[in-house]
């Protein structure tokens, strides 16, 4: 049979989502609006989907982790650093305030408006650039995410985050690293906790990896436990 939100909501249940209200928004965000028409019959599997240029969407299970992360409660300004085909900017934008989400392939950041707009998804502010540096003139952020992997958390991102705001992202080279969740203090970024193991592409930009460097061909999802 195939698959339906339901499903999906119980895959995330399975990896240890907790959060009602975010499950409540997966439940009523449908991800095959946000998938190419040629993978619709796996937009209801915990799995990532190519979606061209080379890139994919994150495993919606990992996206759950890194969003439950961010404590929304529906009043925050939030920054989302590679909007993809913008499911992730959807389930953001129904438990934030608002969001500005930045990517930096405008053929992918078109599809994802039109995606947005045809799901009446309003709240959202989309640009086209280096996620690396974040958008400052809509600073500070009450929450960032970022959906690709770096060693440390770039610059001009700490600076963006309102004092007691959260940041969540990949650190790592790519293709192999931890998810961590911070909050910015007043000395710069406090880890709070290691969100779960995971596999993303490099973030690349002025203030992360060099545009056009190698990316790791691995999809954005959960590592795997140790055998």
């Amino acid at each position: 049979m195939p698959k339906e939100p339901a499903d999906l909501v119980r895959a995330l249940r399975a990896a240890g989502i907790e959060d009602e209200r975010l499950l409540e928004v997966v439940r009523t965000t449908p991800r095959a609006a946000f998938v190419p028409a040629g993978h619709v019959a796996d937009a209801y599997r915990d799995v990532p989907i190519a979606i061209g240029q080379g890139q994919v969407t994150t495993q919606p299970s990992l996206s759950a982790m890194m969003i439950e992360s961010l404590g929304l409660d529906g009043i925050e300004h939030v920054l989302e650093v590679g909007t993809g085909l913008g499911f992730q900017t959807a389930l953001l934008a129904r438990l934030a305030a608002d969001v500005v989400s930045i990517e930096t392939r405008p053929g992918i950041a078109h599809q994802a408006r039109e995606n947005l707009a045809r799901q009446g998804v309003r709240n959202v502010e989309l640009r086209i650039g280096d996620g690396s540096g974040g958008v400052p003139d809509r600073a500070p952020y009450d929450a960032v995410l970022v959906s690709a992997a770096y060693p440390d958390v770039p610059a001009p991102l700490v600076a963006q985050v309102r004092p007691r705001g959260r940041l969540v992202q990949p650190i790592g080279p790519g293709g192999h690293e931890q998810v961590v969740c911070f909050e910015r203090t007043s000395s710069g970024l406090e880890q709070l906790r290691t969100v779960t193991g995971a596999c993303f592409v490099r973030l690349q930009g002025q203030y992360a990896f060099p545009p056009g460097d190698a990316e790791s061909p691995t999809r954005p999802r959960r590592a795997r436990p140790p055998a």
